[in-house]
């Protein structure tokens, strides 16, 4: 039982990870405001991508992802050519799907900070500091905090919690891609009501954890 349970954690925690490094800088750049109409439209397009997990059922695009990785088609193939262990089945794949399925939770409530950040802090940043990448560490990273940490525990809640993306492309393998929720649906499928009352309590524990350190982080922001 506490094999799922690291597993679980251990995608949680490399997905936020990943999201943190590359998910913080696409939010500051659909952000900024655009020059152009035409990088203004490809930023729109950009923001209901990246939203279609809202929306679409994990099934949906666990199934996709399948597709892409499996060895027959897609990325998979290329993988396959070129002698490269596939993706599918492993935990590498389920933190791509994770990646995929959780870029709108976080993206949403950094984008949300980064707009909120006044258009004079950022031209005066601008005037005392050319650098583009530091103005983006030492400024816009600092004022857009409460966001990213909002995003980081929005993201890590919802991938602990993932079921049918994570089925669909790592399966149910002990120790490598079995997170807690398969394993809590093997355990109602088996009629041993116990253990999956027990995983499930550790669930809800974590969630309610998760939700008041959300509500508390809010609580600030709002002051």
């Amino acid at each position: 039982m506490l094999s799922p349970f690291l597993v679980s954690l251990k995608l949680a925690t490399i997905t936020t990870l990943c999201l943190l490094l590359f998910a913080t800088p696409v939010a500051y750049w659909l952000a900024k405001p655009s020059r152009g109409h035409f990088v203004a439209r490809v930023k729109v397009v950009m923001m209901g991508v990246i939203a279609m997990p809202l929306v679409l059922p994990p099934t949906v695009i666990g199934f996709y992802l399948l597709l892409l990785l499996s060895p027959s088609s897609g990325i998979g193939k290329w993988l396959s050519e070129h002698n490269i262990s596939p993706l599918i089945f492993t935990f590498e794949g389920l933190v791509i799907g994770s990646i995929i399925y959780s870029l709108p939770f976080y993206i949403q409530p950094v984008y949300a900070q980064f707009l909120r950040i006044p258009k004079s802090v950022m031209d005066m940043a601008g005037l005392l500091e050319p650098s583009r990448l530091k103005r983006f560490m030492r400024v816009a990273l600092p004022q857009a905090k409460v966001g990213i940490i909002l995003g980081s525990l929005i993201s890590f809640a919802h991938t602990i919690g993932e079921f049918g993306v994570v089925l669909m492309i790592g399966g149910s393998i002990a120790g490598e891609t079995k997170v807690v929720s398969i394993a809590i649906y093997e355990q109602v499928e088996a009629l041993n009501y116990e253990a999956a009352h027990m995983m499930s309590g550790v669930l809800i524990i974590i969630g309610m954890i998760m939700v008041a350190l959300i509500a508390s982080i809010n609580k600030l922001n709002q002051r």
